[in-house]
């Protein structure tokens, strides 16, 4: 069986341990730990990488900018 969780470093506690051990019991587990990179992710895609591209380009040359009133904010 292989399974992947996705979560925080501050939510691994001893009770997720225990899941993982009813999950798994008498078995031999791996543990890999890495970092998440959003942006890897996001640009595997060919569609999103250009559109992230795009955007960036846009921001870039300063067009397409919301600009807030910050009196709706006050």
């Amino acid at each position: 069986m292989n399974s992947v969780y996705r979560l925080k470093a501050d939510e691994l506690d001893a009770s997720f341990l225990e899941g993982l051990k009813a999950l798994f019991h008498g078995k031999e587990v791996e543990i890999e730990v890495s970092e998440v990179d959003e942006t890897s992710y996001l640009l595997r895609s060919p569609a999103n990488r250009a559109d992230l591209n795009r955007v960036i380009r846009e921001v870039d040359e300063g067009m397409n900018l919301v600009k807030p009133d910050p009196t709706l904010f006050a």
